[in-house]
């Protein structure tokens, strides 16, 4: 598919004088970002971010009294989470940190196919059964309103931590905490359910330093401690990496490539990692999947139970079964995506696809609709039927915010959550084709006229000559790289091609010898393999500087996005 270059514009050179000590070409990228004073500045690049009270945080003093109360007088609590990594994450977070208080905690993560997303009331059932008079949310509850009232007529005490969008009515709990209501007044809106669990958690250690529960003088944990699964969650989640999320994963990085959880140590191993080279991309690409594997066919406890081991034993086999689990989730993604792909060819008109059938997975249906966005560029909603509900996965480009879409059907759901580009939903199966029709007909009206292409936002324009080891050391300092930090893209134009030819598995991938007149270039351009025998002499490149290692040697290589004929640009 052609992709639209959008080239940023250059930041006024009385603005480029401000960083005499740094290269115009960093100080644009920061420009870019919107990182423009000398303090934000400095702050970025040195991972710094001015400490805020979590007591800043809507709910946050009646949660944190409430859960002392509870921890004293011995009331079992539960804290209820959700399957993917960023919910996994956090209940084994929280749940950690309660138990180091010395409370008596219940983790409760609900079975994807059997009790599918956020609260359910069969759970609050059986948790109140078991004793349990305190519930904790993490990742989830926000738009839980009926469930947290039956809650409430259990005798439970309903405390949301939850970073989605807040629907019209909030749940009637004893505390909500979401920096996303109107009315919080804490200024960093972008923690991932991970991240809000971890407010949850400094909130409480700080208090106990300061008055001790159960008489003692301090909990054996640290907050840092922590750090490791706000940044596997955090990254997993495709959260914002600026800010308060860009501190935190920094942090957590430390930790991550030192690991101290017996559960992160096989993990790692297993998927062929290193301590010492986890990056972003790591979480992204490689433990995040194997986190989300458990819960996208099974039961997400596996991963919990991975996360929280103490036994290097039971961690090898656990980590085992995750990396079994996601080489079935690979195969399962791969025939559902063909099978939805042939009904996404019938529907080429449609500025919004929606795919269900009844032999659709659950836990596979979002990955799904992820690849087909990707790919079509346009808003997916991949469905599995059930005989009485359906369950659907919704992915989205930055032109259509599918959860606004989802407000508007709210008459036809069950429930719905989610972000600007993702978000899912549960409905009876009787209003299916009612929801597909009105989705259908919004994503019309407000992408009429458009242009659907996915979009390369550059950074710069830069000669080839003007980039060397001194320029990626300086580019190393905007790691780590992710959502709302991408890895900086440069244009270069008239670039020499002196070999292209297609490699990697059936061809997919182009690899490119260049030249700027003065220095050959490595480059690769991943799945672009279909430009073989058909690169001209002269190209215009999209991409972005990385090292490449390889026997020992590294040597800077380009990492082509895109390339267009020089005499097309």
């Amino acid at each position: 598919m052609p992709k639209r270059w959008q080239i940023a514009p250059p930041a006024p050179p009385s603005h480029l004088a401000r960083f005499p000590d740094l290269p115009p070409l960093i100080v644009q990228v920061l420009y870019n970002r919107g990182i423009s004073t000398p303090q934000d500045v400095r702050d970025f690049l040195a991972g710094r971010f001015a400490p805020d009270n979590p007591f800043r945080l809507k709910g946050m003093a009646e949660a944190v009294t409430r859960l002392r109360r509870a921890i004293r007088a011995g009331e079992p609590i539960a804290v209820y989470g959700d399957f993917d990594a960023d919910g996994v994450t956090a209940t084994a977070l929280l749940a950690q940190t309660l138990a180091a208080l010395g409370a008596t905690v219940y983790p409760y993560i609900p079975h994807r196919v059997k009790e599918g997303y956020g609260l359910n009331i069969g759970a609050l059932r059986g948790l109140a059964a078991q004793g349990v008079r305190v519930v904790v949310t993490v990742d989830c509850g926000i738009r839980s309103v009926e469930e947290v009232r039956y809650g409430q007529e259990l005798g439970l005490d309903i405390i949301v931590t939850d970073h989605h969008s807040v629907g019209e009515e909030l749940p009637p709990a004893l505390a909500a905490i979401d920096p996303k209501q109107p009315d919080c007044p804490y200024p960093f809106k972008d923690l991932a359910g991970v991240g809000l669990a971890f407010k949850l958690a400094q909130a409480l250690l700080r208090t106990n330093r300061q008055v001790p529960i159960l008489r003692r003088k301090k909990a054996a944990l640290d907050e840092e401690d922590l750090l490791d699964l706000v940044a596997l969650g955090t990254v997993a989640d495709l959260a914002p990496l600026l800010g308060e999320n860009r501190a935190l994963v920094m942090r957590g990085l430390e930790k991550l490539n030192a690991p101290q959880r017996p559960g992160l140590r096989a993990m790692i191993a297993q998927a062929g990692l290193r301590p010492g080279e986890i990056t972003t991309t790591s979480i992204g690409y490689v433990l995040g999947p194997r986190l989300n594997a458990a819960g996208r066919l099974d039961d997400a406890m596996v991963s919990y139970n991975l996360l929280t081991t103490p036994s290097a034993a039971e961690a090898e086999s656990l980590a085992q079964e995750l990396e079994e689990r996601n080489r079935e989730r690979q195969r399962l993604t791969l025939e559902m995506l063909e099978r939805a792909r042939r009904q996404v060819l019938a529907l080429a008109e449609e500025r919004l696809f929606f795919i269900a059938a009844e032999d659709f997975l659950a836990g596979i249906v979002g990955l799904v609709a992820s690849r087909l966005t990707e790919e079509f560029y346009r808003p997916t909603v991949v469905v599995e039927m059930g005989p009485e509900e359906s369950r659907g996965s919704c992915r989205s480009i930055p032109e259509f915010n599918i959860t606004a879409a989802l407000d508007q059907c709210r008459d036809l759901l069950i429930r719905h959550g989610g972000h600007a580009a993702a978000a899912g939903f549960t409905v009876a199966t009787a209003n299916l084709k009612s929801l597909q029709r009105r989705l259908q007909e919004i994503a019309r009206e407000e992408l009429a006229g458009l242009e659907l292409v996915p979009t390369l936002f550059v950074d710069a324009e830069v000669d080839l000559a003007e980039l060397d080891w001194a320029t990626q050391a300086h580019l190393a300092k905007l790691e780590p790289c992710g959502y709302a930090n991408p890895t900086p893209l440069f244009l270069s134009r008239h670039v020499a091609v002196r070999d292209a030819r297609a490699v990697g598995t059936d061809a997919r991938h182009l690899k490119l010898t260049l030249s700027d007149g003065r220095t050959i270039w490595d480059a690769i351009a991943f799945g672009q393999g279909q430009w073989a025998g058909k690169v001209p002499r002269h190209v215009d490149i999209v991409y972005s500087l990385e090292v490449h290692e390889w026997g020992g040697e590294r040597r800077l290589q380009l990492n082509v996005k895109d390339l267009r004929p020089s005499d097309a640009a």
